[in-house]
């Protein structure tokens, strides 16, 4: 039987991306200006994942000369064929259950409750004037932003397209001068207190072991 093409729904690139993108704003809760060019960023990230995945394959039109000798009999312009982990390998299995799909789903969801989580975090901290040092801050001293970049890596796990394949390291080093501007900001505020929380918390990958349990000092942490 002849598949259905899976291209053109439009509808449901605007739904999907619309739906990531209420979840990252619902858990970052975006004040600054800093926070919103971060939720813009993961948007545009998000919107083109979802515009080749259910708009236009941008991705196997332009590999689909190759695709189509290393696959001939595959219909390279079903949704199954924009599943490239499978199709690379050949496999028949439902992607949705193989194990890039499944390492996709883990980064997805830890990346959304470290943004979740971070997020109470650090405005409980504001709210009486201390620096938020607990739960995820306790490991590094970015977790929104490392939260963002595991839901973006878990998407790429998911659907890898050229587009942003390409878009992904360039958000990383946004993301990391975000990081840095937010720290001298942090540091000609709070000075040494925050100069203290950095020598003991890495900046994005967290260190082996039981995080420091420090109490906040006074002050509050405008790390996004």
């Amino acid at each position: 039987m002849e598949e259905t093409q899976a291209y053109g729904l439009w509808p449901l690139v605007i739904v999907n991306a619309g739906i990531f993108v209420m979840f990252a704003f619902s858990f970052a809760k975006p004040k600054s200006p800093r926070d919103w060019r971060s939720l813009g960023a993961f948007s545009a990230f998000v919107l083109a994942l979802f515009t080749e995945m259910y708009g236009f394959p941008l991705t196997i039109y332009l590999l689909s000369g190759w695709l189509s000798e290393l696959r001939p009999h595959l219909d390279l312009f079903s949704h199954e064929a924009g599943h490239l982990w499978s199709t690379l390998s050949g496999s028949a299995d439902d992607p949705h259950f193989t194990l890039p799909h499944l390492i996709s789903n883990i980064l997805i969801v830890a990346g959304f409750i470290i943004v979740a989580r971070s997020w109470r975090v650090l405005h409980a901290a504001q709210r009486v004037g201390m620096l938020a040092t607990s739960g995820p801050y306790a490991r590094v001293r970015h977790p929104q932003y490392g939260g963002f970049v595991l839901v973006m890596l878990g998407l790429l796990f998911q659907w890898p397209t050229l587009v942003t394949a390409a878009m992904f390291p360039i958000l990383v080093v946004a993301y990391v001068r975000l990081a840095r501007a937010e720290e001298r900001s942090a540091l000609a505020e709070f000075g040494e207190a925050y100069r203290s929380y950095m020598k003991e918390v890495p900046g994005f990958i967290p260190h082996l072991g039981s995080p420091s349990n420090r109490s906040g000092s006074s002050g509050a942490l405008q790390d996004g």
